[in-house]
Parts: structure tokens; sequence; C-alpha cells
């Protein structure tokens, strides 16, 4: 079972400057709570048990609100931290909670997708995990012409169906270049060993070391398989993606009312 999950929490916040200068991108709400707190309720729904945010020293405000413990509908859900202090991309982040997940299997939820799905996002990768015994990537489909930029999966020939077994995966390809349109989409099932590759890992796409490039060199000794996640998928890093979840949310969840959203978007 998989009950140990991390969440990448040290970003810069670039796109949402100049908020981000001083105020973590993670702790921007929507609608009544920070986005964090989604990917944490998501993470909880799916029955992780303890959850570690990477965080830096300029993110404070994160634990400040967290603390050690988040309640989730009467379960208690153990919160523990780890550090990010240069910005050496997802897998360097990843690195960085070695020490703190041991020898299991573990989640990793990325906090720029946000999804909306009857079962929780990573509960669906975590349902195909007991089937499939290896790393597990959540994508979505995309047009090929977006594929530079996402990880792009590259299944092996013949394979069919919402669980594939990958040959490859590729970091932002040109687009002439993707093997598949099936995009990593911020959702993934780990297996430990993928530590041994990201300590070795030399710097990818955009001079960072990649979480992508380590999964491909883990594939010679641990299976890969690609999941179309059922839901709708909202990209909560960009600021059209942001208002969009906004709505969303306005629309779906009590704290407002729907009829005035709805009256006023058509205003």
């Amino acid at each position: 079972m998989i009950k140990k999950a991390i969440i990448p929490a040290a970003g810069l916040g670039t796109r949402f400057r100049p908020i981000t200068k001083t105020f973590p991108k993670e702790m921007l709400p929507i609608i009544d709570k920070p986005c964090l707190e989604y990917i944490i309720e998501e993470a909880a729904a799916s029955g992780i048990e303890e959850i570690i945010l990477i965080i830096s020293d300029k993110k404070a405000m994160i634990k400040e609100y967290f603390g050690n413990i988040f309640e989730y509908q009467g379960k208690m859900i153990r919160i523990g931290y780890a550090y990010q202090e240069e910005q050496k991309g997802l897998g360097h982040a990843v690195l960085m909670t070695k020490d703190l997940i041991g020898n299991n299997a573990f989640a990793c939820l990325l906090g720029d997708d946000m999804f909306v799905s009857k079962t929780p996002a990573l509960k669906q990768l975590i349902d195909v995990y007991e089937n499939n015994n290896g790393t597990i990537l959540g994508t979505i489909a995309i047009d090929k012409s977006d594929s530079n930029k996402y990880g792009i999966c590259d299944p092996l020939d013949g394979e069919s169906g919402k669980v594939l077994r990958l040959k490859g995966v590729i970091e932002k390809p040109d687009p002439k270049d993707a093997p598949s349109n099936l995009a990593i989409s911020g959702r993934y099932i780990l297996i430990p060993s993928i530590f041994k590759y990201l300590e070795t890992q030399t710097a990818g796409a955009l001079n960072e070391i990649q979480l992508t490039d380590a999964i491909l060199r883990q594939m010679s000794e641990v299976r890969a398989y690609a999941y179309k996640i059922d839901g709708k998928r909202y990209d909560i890093g960009k600021k059209d993606g942001f208002v969009e979840a906004t709505v969303h949310f306005g629309l779906s969840r009590d704290i407002v009312s729907k009829e005035d959203v709805k009256k006023m978007l058509k205003k």
C-alpha cells in the first residue's frame, strides 16, 4: 500500500509575480483555501497517511499554516518537511526526500496540477499500482503541438487501453519528435530505487535535474506504466488555469452561491 506522498513546494512561482516575491504561490487561495490544501486533501482522500512538503526557507508560511498534523474528515495526516534551497529541478526536489521516504513505494503530487474527479486522481494511480507493480505515471492527452511543455510517454509497440507499459519517457520533446500525445500530468507512483538514479542524474531540459530522465534510466530494472487519469485537470501554475479553477470551485462549492456566480459570468 502507498502510505507516503511528497509534494514539491519550493518553486519560485515566477509566473505569478509580483505577489510571489514575498508570498508562496502554493498558498494563493482558490475561494477560501490555499491551492496546496486542495492537493493535500486529494492525497488524504487517496489513503495517504504521511505527506512530506518540499519547501525552502523562504516558504516558512507553508509550515506555519499546516504545522505537523493535518486533519481530514476526522483522520490525522502527518506532515513532514524537506528543504530544497537551490532550484535545480523536480528531480532534485524529489531527491531531497530520500532520508524521509525509506524503502517503500511512494506518491508524488505536483501542486500546479489540480484534478476534479469522482475518484481522486492519486487513488486511481494507487489502484493501478496494486495490479502493476512498478512506476505509474498519471497522464492526460494533449495536442502534440504542446509536447515541448511536458514529459511525454513512449508506450511499447502494440500497447492499448488505459494502462500502457512504457519503453521510454522524454522530457519536453520537440513536437515532431514526440512519441505520443500522453503527457505526464503531475501525479506519480515512484519506486524508491529512483533515488540512486537521481543521485547520479545530470542536468537535462532547462538545465535542471529532470525526474523523467531518472525514470527513463530506472526502466532498466523497474517497469513503468502510463495511466490516463479520469477527471478534469486544471493547470493552476498558469494564470488562466488558476482563474478557470477558481470559477469551477465557485460553481461547485456551497461556500458561495452558484446562481450568483452564474449571473456574474453572464453579465
